[in-house]
């Protein structure tokens, strides 16, 4: 199938491969206010013109008027990339990964970040199982996601995401008592995750290569 599965599509996810891009940041054990990175998928072909609408436009509000100028960049690289199926896919990837990373489910995240975040990943997981800790967090909803930033670096496209999101986060120790948080009380977070593509692999996979905290 052509149609880029950014995590947008979960369901088509196992079948097909996603956009995604990973975050650099682990940890969220707490409030999970800052995620670590996730994919994004693009879909096949639309004008630049739609990918990119002009000011004043609904679809011109999903992209901040300075990654305009990257994301014309990218879909004349990539006539395929969609922005509003791309950020579709963001949010998908964008739960997909944090309720992994909250699991504990290393194989599931594997495929959805890079070397260096799957790395960082691990590493947090370990920690928390060596605390005997479970995170029993759930991503209440998406609020709002926008491109923040876009370009074209040679071949590669880069395109970071900031996530407006409500999580509820809590803590148990291995008897399953509370050690932190709550579920009965949201958590706003607001997050930037960067994927990267190169747009001349027939690999229409993103991966999730940096997260952070917006500012």
């Amino acid at each position: 199938m052509e149609t880029i599965i950014i995590l947008a599509l979960v369901f088509f996810f196992v079948g097909l491969r996603l956009y995604s891009v990973l975050g650099r940041r682990t940890g969220h054990e707490q409030p999970i206010a800052k995620p670590v990175e996730a994919p994004v998928a693009v879909q096949p072909s639309r004008p630049v013109a739609e990918a990119a609408p002009a000011a004043g436009t609904t679809a011109d509000a999903a992209v901040d008027p300075r990654a305009r100028d990257g994301v014309r960049a990218i879909v004349a690289a990539d006539p395929s990339f969609d922005v509003a199926r791309f950020l579709s896919g963001a949010e998908a990837a964008y739960r997909m990964i944090l309720e992994a990373f909250w699991r504990g489910d290393e194989d599931e995240l594997a495929p959805l970040v890079d070397d260096e975040v799957r790395g960082a990943f691990a590493g947090a997981i370990a920690e928390r199982k060596a605390a005997g800790h479970v995170l029993d967090n759930r991503l209440v909803a998406i609020e709002r996601a926008v491109i923040d930033q876009a370009q074209l670096q040679g071949p590669v496209a880069l395109v970071t995401v900031r996530f407006d999101a409500d999580i509820a986060a809590v803590t148990r120790d291995a008897d399953g008592h509370v050690v932190a948080g709550s579920l009965s009380d949201a958590v706003s977070t607001h997050d930037v995750w960067t994927f990267s593509r190169n747009v001349r692999s027939d690999d229409p996979n993103w991966l999730l290569i940096e997260t952070d905290e917006a500012a």
